[in-house]
């Protein structure tokens, strides 16, 4: 299973009820972090969340509403005692942007590795949880990030003791490994069924709607997209500065049929997205206008 929360709601500046948007995600006793905006260690804090087993940040972009909170966020990382490598992951220019936002923390107990993003789309696994940068369409480079956790088939007893496998091979044959036993080679497959469906999260922010986050999105357990303007009025203004409509999201989510959309980075202009829930409804029903810290668990169909 992955849990999730939605630290933070806010585009462009922070606002005394609602911080600028961040996403942590959980596996395995590893944390993920989307973007690292001013405040997201205060949100993390009202969450109950800690930075210290953080051990990826993956940032859509360099605008200072999406990276101002790293800083602070490293320091306090250090001095939670954390001394493993942290991986951060963004596109190219990376290391010279977290090189001068660390004039302000230039000593930490754990090494930063940076990996910088070319490709229209890139990939990257820790610990069995695939992430895939995608590129998005905003007025500087941007990309969204889904997050795959794939599921191996069901283990078929009846094969491996019609093969005469003593029990401590099964073990290894689950976890994927081949094997010899008794001058004989033996492999996953013939003895797994065939994969399962997995858990998919997509998350964007900052863009345009584009064709690659309707394919990213398509049947997501959660679909996590910008929401920046409701007001049709807005329109103009979203286009020329390359930013999205709630309805233009709920559209996507149409298109592309997660079991679910939270909407976030508002604008803060907008002081009810809850307010437009009927209308975006009407063209995608499960949708949410997410609120920070909002929650979710998502768990492999037989384990909900």
């Amino acid at each position: 299973m992955i849990d999730v929360c939605l630290l933070g709601t806010g585009g462009m500046m922070p606002l005394p009820y609602r911080w600028l948007t961040s996403l942590y995600v959980r596996y395995n006793g590893k944390a993920f972090l989307v973007d690292c905006g001013e405040g997201t260690q205060i949100a993390m804090k009202e969450a109950g969340l800690s930075p210290k087993p953080i051990d990826v940040i993956c940032f859509t972009h360099y605008h200072a509403d999406h990276i101002s909170g790293l800083p602070g966020m490293l320091l306090s990382m250090g001095n939670a005692d954390r001394t493993e490598p942290v991986d951060l992951i963004g596109p190219k220019g990376l290391e010279k942007v977290v090189s001068a936002l660390r004039t302000i923390a230039p000593e930490l107990p754990f090494q930063l590795r940076f990996h910088e993003l070319s490709q229209a789309q890139e990939d990257f696994c820790f610990d069995g949880l695939q992430i895939q940068a995608f590129k998005v369409k905003h007025n500087i480079t941007c990309y969204g990030y889904s997050m795959r956790l794939p599921r191996s088939g069901k283990f078929q007893m009846d094969k491996a003791l019609a093969l005469g496998l003593p029990k401590n091979c099964w073990g290894r044959l689950q976890k994927g490994e081949t094997l010899e036993w008794e001058g004989q080679v033996y492999t996953p497959d013939q003895v797994m069924g065939p994969p399962r469906k997995g858990l998919h999260l997509t998350y964007c922010t900052d863009t345009r709607p584009t064709k690659a986050i309707e394919q990213q999105a398509e049947g997501a357990d959660l679909f996590i997209c910008e929401g920046m303007y409701g007001d049709e009025e807005k329109l103009p203004k979203a286009k020329q500065n390359r930013h999205m409509m709630m309805r233009e999201a709920a559209q996507l989510a149409a298109d592309a049929d997660p079991k679910e959309l939270w909407l976030t980075h508002y604008s803060p202009s907008v002081g009810y997205p809850e307010n437009y829930l009927g209308k975006l409804c009407q063209i995608f029903p499960r949708t949410v206008a997410a609120k920070d810290g909002r929650k979710i668990t998502l768990s492999f169909e037989d384990e909900g």
